[in-house]
């Protein structure tokens, strides 16, 4: 092949526009990410994780009587599923936790008389039940993984309090925690709900595309989201800062991993050019949870890696930074960061496979071929 018939490629699908999508972007005038036009750093302090959910699958923010029957909805899948139960202890507890929200999910699906999707609202109640579920089945492979016992649902709490209390609370019933760390949690959820095409939603809608069903979809993104160049990001920024863990070496560690041309997770996005507009939000939640817990230490630390990554490279933070001290100060097991994320990005993974479902066409790129030219089994040397 000539240069000049060279075929372009966008490694990545970098630049790419793959689709239309409604449920959000990324304001490059404002550098906002919004959700249906809202943006998140608004919704963050205005808005219920559910009020978020509602926005991202229905296009508009509830009214009252609207959010109540979708929390009811959502909230009447909340019974522990006894097979549920009995397959997450069925699994090694070595095993990444990831391994065990993706084989759920796939269990779940099993469950659904419809063997594929028949119409939007059924993506939407599959949404509702994932969303009642999976919560159930990841606090419960955190403190089985502990030798705890299983704390049952509470269908009158919201998504960040039901949760919190199935993982930290008692078998007593005493509190799990405070009503600043829940806000705090909630406010997380929202800004991992959604952000447009990135890896795990561009699998689910790939997935969505073939006509497959919603659980298939949702594992696939589960999948994906398990990357450590993905979802799995926020899980390795706290493992680097427990490394270091004393703030005055933070800068020489990072300036050694830069010196070896070691990626550093939890900076650099490959849409946001003038940082991530999640960082402020997520930021402030993590230093008052920080402050409130006397663990200022992680806030140091944090500044100190900040700061020498901006002198060597310019390049920002993104969400996962201050979302995984955050979260370890939540007191969630670090590998378990990413099934949080789980959590609040269905969210965003359901929007899209209800688009995907509505309007439809199959995914289904091209590939420039670099291999051998045709040859004949006989000419080969065996």
């Amino acid at each position: 092949m000539t240069e000049q018939n060279e075929p372009k490629i966008y490694k990545g699908l970098a630049g790419v526009l793959a689709d239309y999508t409604a449920v959000s972007k990324v304001m490059p005038e404002t550098n906002s990410l919004t959700y249906r036009g809202y943006p998140v750093q608004d919704l963050v302090e205005n808005c219920s994780y559910e009020e978020v959910t509602y926005l991202l699958w229905n296009g508009e923010l509830p009214t009252a009587e609207q959010l109540a029957e979708h929390n009811a909805a959502g909230r009447s899948y909340r019974e522990l599923d006894p097979g549920l139960v009995a397959a997450v202890h069925s699994l090694p507890e070595t095993c990444h936790p990831m391994d065990v929200v993706r084989t759920a999910v796939s269990y779940l699906g099993t469950k659904d008389p419809e063997l594929f999707t028949p119409d939007s609202d059924h993506i939407r109640l599959v949404g509702h039940h994932l969303q009642a579920q999976l919560p159930m089945a990841i606090a419960l492979d955190i403190r089985r993984r502990a030798g705890k016992g299983v704390i049952a649902p509470d269908p009158d709490k919201g998504v960040a309090e039901n949760f919190l209390t199935m993982v930290f609370g008692t078998e007593e019933g005493s509190p799990a925690a405070d009503p600043e760390d829940i806000r705090a949690f909630e406010q997380s959820l929202i800004l991992y709900a959604e952000h447009s095409f990135n890896a795990s939603t561009f699998t689910a809608r790939v997935i969505t595309s073939t006509r497959s069903d919603a659980y298939s979809a949702i594992t696939g993104a589960v999948g994906a989201l398990k990357g450590p160049l993905h979802g799995g990001a926020n899980e390795f920024v706290m493992h680097a800062m427990a490394e270091i863990d004393d703030p005055a070496k933070a800068a020489d560690w990072v300036n050694a991993r830069l010196d070896a041309k070691d990626l550093i997770m939890g900076f650099g996005h490959r849409v946001y050019k003038r940082g991530d507009s999640r960082v402020p939000s997520m930021e402030k939640a993590f230093r008052e949870l920080a402050r409130r817990h006397d663990q200022e230490k992680w806030v140091e630390m944090y500044e100190n890696m900040q700061e020498a990554m901006d002198a060597r490279t310019g390049i920002k933070p993104n969400l996962d930074f201050p979302a995984g001290p955050a979260y370890h100060i939540l007191g969630f097991p670090t590998d378990f960061f990413t099934p949080i994320f789980v959590v609040a990005r269905l969210a965003g993974w359901t929007a899209h496979i209800v688009e995907q479902f509505e309007n439809n066409s199959l995914i289904r790129p091209l590939s420039a071929y670099n291999g051998p030219e045709q040859r004949a089994v006989a000419d080969a040397d065996r």
